[in-house]
């Protein structure tokens, strides 16, 4: 069976526009809700699909944290070209990553990482991360057992150079966290079991935003924006937005 894949989305609200960054492995299914929820409150909401994302796994390992990059810049043009002059950003596991990253690269009013990490797991966590997306990819595609057997021994054959870049990836943001003056609101499941935690006191203690915020979500695990407390962290990524110095 051949799934649907994912698509970008804009959902248009008002003038003050938010990009939605979905994470790795993830898709925009990930941020849909918030931004439907975000339309209502009067903002215009765009999600990009990164490249490789919401197809085959085999098409996913030959893309990389570039192709994605180029996906976020290209999801905030939309917005400007559409013209969105002042725009927000909230993102969710590597889009959390990638929004810290337009904090210090690009004009942008207010940030929002969701369970971003911060400290890279080992390319063999990495490995067996992608291994059990491809699988369970294989299995909604309702293929029988003995070619879902097959066709991850040749994928596991698959030279893996985007978890190396993804480790890459992250440590360079966290370097670069002292330059993000923005405000930000950092939203972290206390029971993550992707990322390490504290990833949100490191992004928390080394942004040198004067308006800054940590809040742990007790009762979620790391897709926040579709667990227990989503309409919670809806709530308060909205009352976030509101206190930003917007022209519009």
């Amino acid at each position: 069976m051949k799934l649907v894949a994912p698509k970008p989305f804009t959902f248009e609200g008002g003038e003050r526009a938010v990009l939605l960054l979905h994470g790795f492995t993830g898709t925009t299914a990930d941020v849909r809700m918030i931004g439907r929820y975000l339309q209502k409150q009067g903002y215009t909401c765009h999600a990009p699909l990164y490249k490789g994302h919401g197809v085959p796994p085999e098409e996913l390992v030959h893309t990389g944290p570039n192709d994605w990059w180029e996906d976020v810049l290209a999801g905030y043009q939309f917005l400007k070209d559409r013209g969105h002059e002042e725009i927000a950003v909230c993102g969710l596991s590597l889009g959390g990553v990638f929004s810290l990253k337009i904090g210090y690269t690009l004009p942008i009013k207010g940030i929002v990482p969701m369970c971003a990490p911060m400290r890279p797991k080992t390319e063999d966590a990495m490995y067996k991360g992608i291994l059990a997306y491809a699988k369970e990819y294989k299995k909604r595609e309702r293929k029988p057992d003995t070619q879902i057997d097959e066709e991850m021994e040749r994928f596991k054959e698959t030279p893996m150079t985007t978890l190396k870049a993804l480790q890459q990836l992250i440590e360079g943001v966290q370097q670069h966290l002292d330059h993000i003056y923005a405000p930000v609101f950092i939203a972290q499941a206390r029971h993550d079991q992707m990322i390490d935690v504290e990833s949100a006191t490191i992004i928390h203690d080394n942004i040198e935003s004067e308006q800054k915020v940590l809040k742990w979500y007790e009762e979620s695990t790391h897709v926040i924006t579709l667990d227990k407390e989503k309409e919670q962290l809806h709530e308060d990524v909205y009352r976030f937005l509101e206190k930003l110095d917007w022209s519009v």
